[in-house]
């Protein structure tokens, strides 16, 4: 064990004293002081430091440019929160982390909530530490910004749908994120890391006491009343609540709780954002400088200051912005805005907005994006750079598979080159992924609950079988929205798992979210949100699930027989009900060739019949 203790407190001694390094607030030493720490990791820290410390110089020599600079040069900057020399100086010698968060206030995420990601994964791409921040919490807040009127409230079960469904689509969007990223040629870095939180993970525990304590007492009421958006709700809206007049302070604490476990200092938002931006600066510094204890107090010098920008506010035609509430979303979610529908929308562009925004959706370098403008210049009605837009957005959004069949299905020629491409599992292997995972809201009546665990399974689709659905549960792969245990339901605003166990059919009640919303999941991708109607609104839906009793395919394909025949004045005798049936059963069975549906392949029946015709057949040859 010496040599080990050793050979760590001199790497401890290296990540800590390294020549021109910016002190961090903690060291390699402290963090071995309080736990075990594998000399391999220490290894990785003082190397992400020394490729830092020359990176930062390259850039000092001009020989590698400054990502402030290609954020800038992109458009992605509007207003600053900071210094911008300052901030680049920040930027160059350390590696500071940034963060975008976005409230579940719908169930999707729109085209407006890509463009701040946008600037993040850019960082991302160039080494910093990226964190997108999904506001469990602070959507049951509703955030006052640029709104006269008050948000409704939300139902625990809308929340937790929305957050759900939200955070498998910021998954996704970071699968693709990380293809782009090795399509373009950026290298990976593993100090680089990246988080996807929820907030309601720390603000549900913070105490009224701890809030006041550090925060809320040495916060001033002059210039929160000072903020355009206070005056204008108080004056011309239906006033404000104490919860949205407080809403800037918990997005603070969010900033400060990031800013102290991840060494956060950047905060990215839209430009109806700044306000908010500015005062969780503020508050950052609140509580950050209200901290009492000696050992747990924070550096304050310049190199360690929050600082935050906005990006330009994306508008529709109207000049309106984009949103739920102004009913112009275009969403992210393709059973709201199908592929299909969201290639239009950038196939729709004018030509002057086109090069803009190529800009901030894309990750083309700028001399591509100038060779694509050359190219459409010379022959608009082609339409090359709208093609070049939507594709590329399609391939961040749905990867690059569904990206090209949008673009076949848009008749563009990619000049006998197709582009890169990262094909996703078949349906048939049975591997979900974020980009070919199924729809996860789904209808089922409320007399599912009645079923055992292995046959709602089945029923809701994670199951091929009601065998399937009991060995699933027996090993424990498939998973219910809970607090871990199986002995509390899900907190509102959090998303956590527990695995389903053999319990009675009655105990998967507690799991409900009021009383109507059943969250499941199999593996990691495919996740089914069950929504509960009643027997009465099922049956009249005229839908089905899996399982479900009397709808067995002959029984339904019998009643539909007999339906047809009674409108036509008909009435079947069994022998022909029977022969209608094979036939019908034969049809929907019908095997046909993968690249020539025309050409239909003999059923197993058609085969037997045909081999006992020529059984027939060779026994009276051989009796002549």
């Amino acid at each position: 064990m010496a040599p080990r203790l050793q050979a760590s407190r001199c790497l401890a001694r290296r990540c800590g004293a390294s020549r021109g390094a910016v002190p961090l607030s903690w060291s390699a030493r402290e963090l071995q002081q309080t736990r075990g720490i594998a000399t391999s990791y220490l290894k990785k820290v003082a190397d992400g430091e020394e490729r830092w410390e020359k990176r930062a110089q390259q850039i000092q020599n001009g020989e590698l440019p400054h990502v402030w600079d290609v954020l800038d040069e992109r458009g992605y900057i509007k207003d600053v929160a900071g210094t911008p020399d300052k901030i680049k100086e920040v930027m160059r010698i350390k590696r500071i982390g940034a963060y975008v968060g976005v409230d579940p206030t719908a169930d999707s995420l729109h085209i407006g909530h890509l463009l701040p990601f946008m600037p993040l994964f850019w960082l991302w791409f160039h080494g910093y530490p990226a964190v997108t921040l999904l506001g469990g919490a602070t959507a049951r807040i509703g955030d006052p910004t640029g709104r006269l009127q008050s948000r409704e409230h939300m139902p625990n079960s809308e929340i937790s749908k929305n957050v759900t469904k939200i955070h498998y689509q910021l998954t996704r969007l970071w699968r693709n994120v990380v293809a782009l990223r090795e399509k373009y040629g950026y290298e990976k870095d593993w100090a680089a890391k990246r988080h996807l939180l929820n907030n309601n993970m720390w603000l549900q525990g913070l105490s009224v006491y701890d809030f006041t304590k550090r925060l809320a007492r040495n916060t001033r009421i002059g210039p929160m009343l000072s903020r355009e958006t206070v005056k204008r709700k108080m004056t011309e809206g239906d006033g404000m609540s104490l919860g949205e007049f407080m809403y800037p302070l918990f997005q603070g604490w969010d900033f400060w709780h990031m800013y102290n476990k991840l060494g956060i200092q950047m905060q990215i938002g839209g430009s109806d954002q700044y306000g908010n931006i500015v005062a969780g600066i503020d508050a950052l510094k609140v509580i950050r400088d209200s901290e009492e204890a000696p050992h747990a107090k924070m550096p304050t010098e310049w190199q360690h200051e929050p600082m935050g920008f906005t990006v330009p506010l994306l508008l529709d035609s109207a000049g309106a912005k984009f949103g739920k509430s102004a009913g112009n979303a275009v969403w992210l979610d393709e059973f709201k805005t199908s592929p299909f529908e969201l290639y239009g929308y950038f196939m729709r562009r004018p030509d002057d907005e086109v090069e803009k925004l190529l800009k901030l959706f894309t990750f083309m370098p700028m001399a591509q994006i100038q060779e694509t403008m050359t190219q459409h210049c010379a022959d608009p009605s082609k339409r090359v750079a709208q093609h070049t837009l939507a594709f590329e957005v399609l391939s961040l959004v749905y990867g690059s598979q569904r990206a090209l069949q949008e673009a076949q299905q848009h008749k563009f020629r990619f000049g006998g080159e197709l582009p890169h491409v990262i094909n996703e599992p078949s349906k048939d292997s049975g591997i979900v992924t974020p980009n070919n995972a199924p729809r996860s809201d789904i209808q089922l009546p409320r007399s599912v609950m009645k079923l055992s665990p292995a046959k709602l399974l089945f029923a809701t689709g994670l199951a091929s079988s009601n065998s399937d659905g009991q060995r699933l549960v027996s090993q424990q792969g498939a998973y219910v929205a809970a607090q871990p245990g199986q002995t509390r339901g899900l907190v509102p605003g959090n998303l956590s798992w527990t695995p389903m166990k053999m319990w009675f059919p009655e105990e998967t009640a507690k799991y409900l979210i009021d009383e109507k919303i059943l969250i499941l999941r199999k593996g990691k991708h495919n996740v089914r949100i069950v929504e509960l109607v009643s027997d009465e609104e099922w049956e009249a839906s005229g839908k089905i699930y899996p399982g479900q009793p009397y709808t067995g395919m002959v029984r339904r394909m019998t009643e539909q027989l007999e339906k047809e025949a009674e409108a036509a004045g008909k009435k079947l005798k069994p022998n022909e009900l029977k022969q209608l049936l094979e036939e019908r059963t034969r049809e929907q069975q019908a095997l046909k060739v993968a690249n020539n549906p025309d050409i239909e392949l003999p059923s197993k029946q058609e085969i037997r019949q045909r081999k006992q015709t020529n059984g027939r057949g060779s026994q009276n040859k051989s009796k002549w």
